[in-house]
């Protein structure tokens, strides 16, 4: 079966940049998600589309496709206190906050008392990125998994 809209697919990858690699999924459950739901960043989802299970290959692709290019006015002051992930925080170390759009990973610059610096550019942005992709499972999402709009089971979101 070939990887169309409302597919589920199961994958591991293994992600790297110019630099080396930067994190695999084989340390942990593969990569569970619905085809055409929003979730993977663009460039992959082309690269799977028309895929099936058993198929080994790598994709590079340009910041663009993949996290965009960084933003040099992405720096901005939050209260300290809105910083999730660490107790202490120390510049170069990544955060979670809360926005209108949801969760966001921000990088600390600078922190103070009360307010930090930080980069709301996505870690990998500005980055080119090769993606080792193997599937290891396609098949037709359910009913439900439709009406959620994700897909269930290992790897997926349980809610």
């Amino acid at each position: 079966m070939q990887i169309s809209n409302n597919s589920v697919v199961q994958f591991h990858y293994t992600l790297s940049d110019a630099t080396g690699e930067i994190e695999s999924s084989h340390n942990h459950d593969p990569v569970l998600y619905l085809h055409g739901q929003p979730g993977l960043i663009d460039g992959l989802v082309e690269a799977l589309e028309g895929r099936q299970a058993g198929d080994s290959f790598s994709v590079t692709l340009a910041a663009d496709k993949a996290y965009g290019p960084r933003l040099d006015d992405a720096i901005q002051k939050v209260q300290v206190k809105r910083l999730q992930g660490a107790k202490k925080w120390k510049p170069g170390m990544v955060a979670v906050i809360q926005t209108d759009q949801g969760p966001r990973q921000v990088t600390i610059v600078k922190v103070g008392l009360s307010q930090a610096e930080v980069d709301s550019n996505h870690p990998l942005a500005g980055k080119d990125l090769t993606f080792a992709i193997e599937i290891l499972d396609v098949r037709e999402a359910s009913e439900e998994e439709l009406a959620h709009g994700h897909a269930h089971g290992a790897g997926g979101h349980h809610h």
